[in-house]
């Protein structure tokens, strides 16, 4: 079995950022926030086994672009596995709550 590599977009290293900084500062919880950032970070590792088998994103245009996607607690990680290099690019991390269809949208990384 072929482990994949798996790499971050400068957009999903906002995200975790940004998830950091929201739960350690507006909710005051620093050591959940690094325990949850921690635990979407062993999350993602494990796509490097298998990244194939997740679902792919049912929307398009997203679907045609083999978008998948993989829940970790209240965030949906979505990443394209890059099957000629054997790579995992994690696209977004978003949480759930937020409108998923419009922050794909405005994803650079996503644009043909």
């Amino acid at each position: 079995m072929i482990e994949w590599s798996v790499s971050f977009t400068n957009q999903a290293e906002l995200d975790l950022r940004e998830i950091y900084t929201y739960i350690a500062m507006t909710l005051l919880m620093p050591n959940t926030a690094t325990n949850f950032i921690r635990r979407i970070i062993e999350g993602t590792s494990k796509l490097s086994m298998m990244p194939l088998s997740y679902a792919i994103y049912p929307e398009e245009p997203w679907m045609s672009r083999g978008l998948r996607h993989v829940h970790i607690g209240n965030y949906i990680v979505f990443f394209i596995p890059v099957e000629r290099s054997h790579t995992v690019v994690v696209i977004r991390i978003i949480y759930c709550g937020r409108d998923i269809q419009q922050v794909l949208e405005e994803t650079i990384d996503l644009e043909e």
